[in-house]
């Protein structure tokens, strides 16, 4: 799994997401309408628009604002019209990351992801020189205190592809189209789902061995993360867990 993914499990734990649940209500539903704009709003014939309703779903989004969403992307209602851009760039220390983004106005957005670069120590890449390094996989997160056997028996049964420890959380990894699929199979089964998500992860991971090293890192991702038209943030630093939980946590070397 990517650095990345592990930060991501250590916002989930800290309850991160609950804080900043209106920022994402609005980044699921601009997913929502562009997938619905660009496949139609029927999710049984658009797979894109059916994994943005299950991502929005997870997210505790209601099915009258995940419906308004899809109107206007059908234009059914007020709507504008928003590109789609991957940005590519290096934090300190040449992590690569990836920056997936929905915008009305490409100029406003590209100046300022520059500009996070430019505060935070890092740089912008050219298109290509980073993506070739990261893949899109499912990541289905449960909880540690499940018995391994039992959960890696109904994984596999459901299609994943892997079971490993992720510092005290189950993490099961599959192909993404099956990713919500094995999510609702184990938790039909009984077990704590905790997460369910389909990032791109790399590899290729850049080892960040400091506190001081991975505050910096964090502080890019969280910095470019806060930009209302960023969906997603990737990068394949490798973090250990103890400096990880220091550096988030604020504390000294």
């Amino acid at each position: 799994m990517s650095g990345h993914s592990k930060w991501a499990t250590i916002k989930h734990k800290k309850g991160a997401v609950d804080k900043a649940r209106g920022k994402l209500f609005n980044k699921l539903a601009r997913q929502l309408e562009v997938a619905a704009r660009a496949g139609g709003g029927d999710i049984d014939a658009n797979p894109t628009l059916r994994t943005a309703v299950q991502k929005a779903k997870t997210g505790q989004m209601t099915n009258d604002a995940i419906d308004r969403a899809i109107k206007r992307g059908t234009g059914e209602g007020d709507t504008g019209t928003y590109e789609s851009i991957m940005y590519e760039g290096y934090a300190p220390g040449g992590v690569a990351m990836l920056i997936d983004v929905l915008t009305d106005n490409r100029n406003r957005t590209g100046a300022e992801i520059r500009g996070v670069f430019k505060n935070f120590g890092g740089s912008l890449a050219e298109p290509g020189a980073v993506s070739w390094q990261f893949v899109r996989r499912g990541i289905v997160l449960v909880d540690g205190a499940t018995p391994e056997d039992a959960l890696l028996e109904a994984a596999l049964e459901a299609g994943a592809d892997d079971l490993v420890d992720d510092g005290g959380t189950w993490r099961v990894t599959t192909d993404p189209s099956i990713a919500y699929d094995v999510r609702d199979a184990l938790d039909g089964a009984g077990f704590t789902v905790e997460s369910v998500d389909t990032p791109l992860v790399s590899d290729n991971l850049v080892p960040v061995s400091s506190v001081e090293e991975a505050r910096k890192v964090l502080r890019i991702v969280d910095a470019i993360e806060d930009n209302d038209d960023v969906q997603d943030v990737f990068a394949n630093f490798d973090i250990a867990d103890d400096v990880l939980e220091a550096a988030v946590g604020g504390d000294d070397e």
